[in-house]
């Protein structure tokens, strides 16, 4: 079983909490890092300033509702970096908004999920994504 680095981009510290808190419970998940602004996600993938000796996270779960740059911003500068396009990236986010949903899939989001508002609703969330990304489909190398 392929274990994965996970990258958890969000500013609100509960869901932080309740996707660590969720995300340990499961043995294909090896390391959990945090970034809390939009442009510390940047950072982060992009090894730049304080990052610079992280690893490249296999999977990113990114808020779109973030300080200094949105997740609609981090996604497009992401997908549009050679070395950093291939790394998939679940939209995570109280947004329901159409527009929001078609601007992340324009900007090749690989999947948009709204957040439950439950840890067992947050558990059936990444059940799936679990199932899906790390199980049943092979991520990059």
């Amino acid at each position: 079983m392929k274990k994965i680095h996970v990258l958890i981009v969000e500013d609100n510290e509960g869901d932080i909490i309740l996707l660590r808190e969720v995300l340990e419970q499961r043995p294909t998940i090896r390391k959990i890092s945090v970034a809390k602004t939009g442009q510390e996600a940047v950072d982060f993938v992009m090894k730049a300033g304080n990052f610079a000796g992280e690893e490249t996270p296999d999977l990113i779960l990114l808020d779109i509702n973030l300080p200094l740059k949105n997740g609609h911003e981090v996604l497009e500068i992401i997908k549009t970096h050679g070395e950093y396009r291939s790394i998939p990236i679940i939209m995570l986010t109280t947004s329901s908004s159409p527009d929001d949903i078609n601007l992340s899939y324009f900007q090749h989001a690989n999947l948009y999920i709204t957040k439950p508002s439950d840890m067992n609703a947050f558990e059936e969330v990444l059940d799936g994504v679990d199932a899906f990304f790390i199980n049943l489909i092979q991520l990059p190398c």
